[in-house]
Order: C-alpha cells, then sequence, then structure tokens
C-alpha cells in the first residue's frame, strides 16, 4: 500500500510540473508571437461610404487587439461632415493609427489633409502632397464671404489641438492650409513637423514605427512593429458599390439613363422593365448627388432637354425642337456638376456629357423619322386601304360582277364610262361604296 501511494505521489508531481511546464512555454510563445498590423486601403474621395469602411477598419483592429492601423491614404478630399466623424473616430481608437499617404504621387487634399493630422502618427511616401483644406459649399460654391470666415474659424479651432505638439511652425503650416489652400510636399511637411515619416513603402514604415511612442485617449503608448505581420483589410461590396455612385461622371449616366427610361415607360405604359429600370437608376443617382456638390438647378434643364425631345414628335416642324433639348441637355448637365467652385476630381467629364447629349438626341431623331413614316404610311385597315388596290375579276363586269382582291371576294361595278371588263381581267379599286367595290380594267 504504501508503494501505491508513493507512485500516485510521483505521478502527481510529474503531472504538476508538466502542466507549469506546458503555460511556461506558451506563455513564451504568446510574448514571442508577432504582433498584427491591420492595414486599410482609403483610396477615393472621403464620403460615408469610405466613413463606413474606416469604421469597420477601426473596430476590426480593436476586435484583434492590432498593434497598429494603418491607413493607406490617396485622397483629393471630399465632405466635410464626414472627415469630423472620421476625426472623433480616430480620436477615440483605442488602437494607434497611423496615416500613410502612399503611392508616390499621391495625395492627401482637403478633407483628406485634415483627417491625417487627426491620426496618431502620420508618415508619407516620396512624391506625395498634403494641404489645400480650403472649404467650399455643399453645392459647388465658395463660400460667401462671412459664411467663409465662420467655417475657416472652425476648422482652424478644430485643427490647432490635433497639431500643436507637434510645435508651432507644424501649427502654421496647418492654418495657412486651412486659410491660404497651402499644400506641401513630403519633404516640406517633414521639415515643418507636420509628419512623423517618409517611408517608401509600409514594411519600410513599420520599421520606422518601432519604439515610437504615440498618445492615445488612455496614455502614451510605445508601438512595437519590428515584426508586425500585415494583415489587409478590404472594402466590403456594398462599400465599394456605394463609393462608385459617389462618381459625377456615374452619377450622370445614371440620371440621363433614368430619365429615359422613365419617359420610355409613360410613352409606352404596360411594361415594367423600362419603368423599373428607370426609377431604380434614378434613385442611384441621386444618391451620388446627395453627396456631390451638385447645383439642383442644372436638373431643371435636363427634364426640359426630354420634353423638347418628345414635343418634337407632334411638332409641325422638327428637328429643331430636338437640336434645342440637345444643347438644353448638354447645359443642364454641366450646371448640375460643373458649377464654379467645384473640386475638379468632382466635375463631370466634358466629352462623356457632349457625346451622351448627341447620342440621346440622335436615338429621338431615329423615333422621330420612324413617327413621321408611320404617319405618311397608306392606311392598311379598313374600306380605305381597299382605294388602288389590285385584283382579278372573276366574272364579266357589266353593271355588276365579282372580283377577288387576295382571298376576298367581292362585288364590284365598273366605273362609268371605263372599259368592258371580262372574266379573268386585271381590275383596279377606283372606289368604295359601302360594300360595293367601283373598279377599273388595269392596263
Amino acid at each position: 500500500m504504501a508503494v501505491i501511494i508513493l507512485n500516485m505521489k510521483r505521478t502527481g508531481f510529474v503531472l504538476v510540473v508538466s502542466l507549469l511546464f506546458i503555460l511556461i512555454i506558451e506563455s513564451a510563445f504568446a510574448q514571442d508571437a508577432a504582433p498584427t498590423a491591420l492595414v486599410l486601403n482609403a483610396e477615393g474621395p472621403i464620403t460615408p461610404p469610405m466613413l463606413e469602411y474606416l469604421v469597420r477598419g477601426v473596430e476590426a483592429a480593436e476586435r484583434r487587439q492590432a498593434e497598429v492601423l494603418i491607413i493607406e491614404l490617396n485622397t483629393p478630399g471630399g465632405d466635410l461632415g464626414s472627415a469630423t466623424n472620421i476625426i472623433q473616430l480616430f480620436r477615440s481608437s483605442r488602437v494607434p493609427i497611423v496615416v500613410f499617404i502612399k503611392p508616390n504621387g499621391a495625395m492627401a487634399g482637403s478633407a483628406g489633409a485634415i483627417i491625417s493630422m487627426a491620426a496618431h502618427a502620420v508618415a508619407m511616401a516620396p512624391e506625395t502632397a498634403i494641404g489645400a483644406a480650403s472649404p467650399i459649399s455643399g453645392s459647388g460654391q465658395d463660400l460667401t464671404e462671412t459664411l467663409e470666415a465662420k467655417t475657416k474659424e472652425i476648422m482652424r479651432a478644430q485643427i490647432r489641438p490635433l497639431v500643436s505638439r507637434r510645435g508651432q511652425e507644424a501649427t502654421d503650416l496647418a492654418e495657412a492650409m486651412i486659410e491660404d489652400a497651402k499644400a506641401v510636399s513630403a519633404d516640406e511637411a517633414l521639415d515643418a513637423g507636420l509628419i512623423d515619416f517618409i517611408a517608401d513603402d509600409t514594411l519600410d514604415l513599420l520599421g520606422q514605427l518601432d519604439g515610437f511612442t504615440v498618445e492615445l485617449a488612455d496614455g502614451p503608448r510605445q508601438l512595437r512593429t519590428a515584426n508586425a505581420q500585415t494583415e489587409p483589410f478590404d472594402m466590403s461590396f456594398i462599400e465599394r458599390f456605394l463609393l462608385l455612385l459617389t462618381d459625377p461622371n456615374i452619377a450622370f449616366l445614371l440620371i440621363a439613363i433614368g430619365i429615359q427610361a422613365v419617359l420610355i415607360e409613360i410613352a409606352s405604359p404596360g411594361g415594367w422593365v423600362a419603368g423599373f429600370t428607370g426609377v431604380v437608376c434614378i434613385s442611384l443617382a441621386v444618391y451620388g448627388m446627395g453627396i456631390l456638390p451638385v447645383n439642383w438647378f442644372g436638373i431643371i434643364f435636363i427634364v426640359t432637354a426630354f420634353v423638347l425631345f418628345i414635343l418634337d414628335i407632334k411638332a409641325p416642324t422638327h428637328g429643331a425642337l430636338t437640336a434645342a433639348g440637345v444643347g438644353s441637355f448638354i447645359v443642364g448637365a454641366l450646371v448640375l456638376f460643373n458649377s464654379p467652385g467645384t473640386p475638379q476630381f468632382q466635375r463631370v467629364s466634358v466629352p462623356l456629357v457632349i457625346g451622351v447629349g448627341v447620342f440621346i438626341g440622335l436615338i429621338f431623331f431615329v423615333i422621330l423619322l420612324f413617327a413621321l413614316r408611320a404617319q405618311r404610311a397608306p392606311i392598311r385597315m379598313g374600306m380605305e386601304s381597299l382605294r388602288n388596290r389590285s385584283g382579278v375579276a372573276r366574272t364579266d363586269v357589266k353593271t355588276t360582277g365579282q372580283v377577288q382582291l387576295g382571298s376576298e371576294l367581292w362585288t364590284a361595278e365598273s366605273v362609268e364610262g371605263g372599259e368592258a371588263i371580262s372574266r379573268g381581267d386585271r381590275v383596279e379599286v377606283v372606289e368604295v361604296k359601302g360594300l360595293r367595290l367601283i373598279v377599273r380594267k388595269k392596263k
């Protein structure tokens, strides 16, 4: 019995030692595990779909306890309201956020410059630019003097706490980007202290970030990124689709197709394909135009253009209203998307507008030709359609007789003073009197 008890004690001791050994090994592996660097690719205008993408990215980084969240940014600017929400998102993040303006030739313009300064660290690739953050109105127009002064003052007050830790020169440069639309290169931004690093690529950036201390909401944190594993975090299909709708060229094509489809449905009611397509296209276009800085006055010209196209079909003179409609359509599209003060990246392509306008005009011109041809075509139904038709006499036609027109046998009489008609002669209908044909011998 004593031997058994001794063996049990030895077995328990071995189990305890083994368990402690496993815990030590797991702890060592946990300490040596490579940290994660979640990488987002934010390319395009700052819009609500971009905001949703960044929100998902920050939530994913916090959930996975990433060491750092890197946002590869390339944007000409965008919606100031979305930019404000992104600033709040960055400043409340529990994961360090690094904005990396890349690739070479990229930029963080307008709203992009503002959200870059809200990150915990900022890096730029060579040959990139940042700045030009002067505000414009939601309709693409320059702000009135009073409103411009108020907006700029609010933006400067908003940005000063973000860059004050970088020194007075960086603060002055940030305010000049808002006040004077100043933009600088990567080297100039680094010299002023506005950014922290110039990196060739993401791996180079991770090497420079190792040991760098950032200030989070809960205090300073030193980054460990020397052997960090990058993990891409892509946009969802819906986010990509909604971002595509904010392209002014796409919005323009959708509104053109949508209005035309709805007019086709109105002109030929009963089908559902044209009407459904038109409503869907217009709905998608309205979403995009609700985000873009558009001048809604242009819609009046576009609707007027389609009205002119339809009126030209019933007008006594044809072609003039279609030409006027093409001109009205082109003017309306340019007023809608290309008003003075609209940023270049939010303008619609002028060749595209002209091309689509001419194409739509040609479509309605072809419809007009078919309508005119139908109006001038001979009547093919009813008694009037029998006039001038040819047939064959089945009996002698003196005062009365019978003639065959196609598959029909008709009672007929010879025209007064006409040649005698014998059986088998070819005849031509001159007149229709009730159910009797007046015919003459065809030469």
